[in-house]
């Protein structure tokens, strides 16, 4: 018999990890498979690792995994991959903004298709604010554009995939996670289906707009480069422009003898080519960051306590 991994990463989650428990717990009885459910507590400062822990004493089927700190949600995620024992493996956030109830689509899908990635694509967003929705919309296009990688648009990380693929991600020793692109980085066939993502059951997200920006940049960064080429262009190009200002002012000097004023032209001059120069050295400065946080070689999370007795 197939084994199925659930894999769920959960920051400060008390109010809803009972109800998410109990809908898991309803899906899995219908599916023909021995399951696992890996919860990977994020760095919680409520009362989520308590209660992992009772479902776990009475549940065999329930695993926890505690990191010491919140070492982010991309990290979260890649904990339970190095965890998981399964051949099939769903991700999905605890928030059940992401239904319990569809799973047995995933592995059907899967089934049919012989997808190693079967991925949901979000048709609706319930409940999220127009600037949220409007600003995932218009960062996945522009990934589309600039990467090298075709990374699916609309989808999060609630997603099938197989164990080769889950070997293949743990091979993957980037800091700096954006685990959508890198599943569609390794090429393996993937299918998709729509679905309405539910609004937040109770609570506010814990997925901030500063942790939005950042994964963002991750994920620029990590399958573009773009922005280094962008900066490079603009730097010829703002030089070409001088370079031909300077040509004129000596012409007008010089040959035609006039006279040369005008505080405003320089001011703008120096502001436009100065910010242009800080935009390329923000820009280097992002990747150069990242350069570093690999060179460092640390682990990616350390765990406080789990329940999985064997080396990931």
């Amino acid at each position: 018999m197939q084994k199925l991994s659930v894999i769920i990463p959960i920051f400060n989650e008390e109010a809803l990890l009972y109800e998410l428990y109990t809908r898991l717990n309803k899906v899995i009885l219908t599916l023909a498979l021995n399951t696992e459910i890996i919860f990977v507590d994020d760095g919680s400062t409520d009362e989520s690792l308590r209660m992992l822990q009772a479902l776990a004493a009475n549940d065999s089927r329930v695993k926890y995994i505690s990191l010491t700190r919140n070492f982010g949600h991309q990290v979260a995620i890649q904990a339970g991959l190095q965890h998981c024992q399964g051949d099939l493996v769903i991700t999905m956030d605890g928030d059940l903004q992401d239904p319990p109830e569809l799973i047995p689509a995933f592995v059907q899908t899967h089934k049919e298709t012989g997808a190693s990635v079967v991925y949901g694509r979000r048709k609706i967003r319930k409940n999220e604010s127009t600037f949220k929705k409007g600003f995932a919309a218009m960062f996945y296009r522009l990934l589309k554009v600039i990467s090298t990688v075709d990374i699916p648009l609309d989808t999060g990380d609630f997603r099938l995939i197989t164990a080769e693929v889950v070997e293949n991600l743990n091979n993957m020793p980037e800091p700096n996670k954006f685990l959508r692109g890198q599943v569609a980085w390794l090429g393996h066939k993937q299918h998709f289906f729509l679905y309405d993502r539910e609004s937040r059951e109770s609570g506010k997200s814990n997925f901030t707009y500063r942790k939005m920006i950042r994964l963002g940049l991750d994920g620029i960064t990590g399958f573009s480069n773009f922005p280094l080429k962008l900066a490079t262009v603009s730097g010829i190009s703002i030089s070409f422009f001088a370079f031909l200002m300077i040509v004129y002012i000596l012409y007008a000097k010089l040959i035609l003898h006039a006279v040369i004023s005008g505080w405003t032209s320089i001011m703008v001059t120096i502001l436009f080519m100065g910010g242009i120069q800080l935009f390329s050295i923000g820009v280097i400065g992002e990747y150069i960051s990242r350069i570093n946080d690999s060179v460092r070689n640390r682990p990616l999370y350390i765990v406080s306590k789990t329940n999985i007795m064997r080396d990931p």
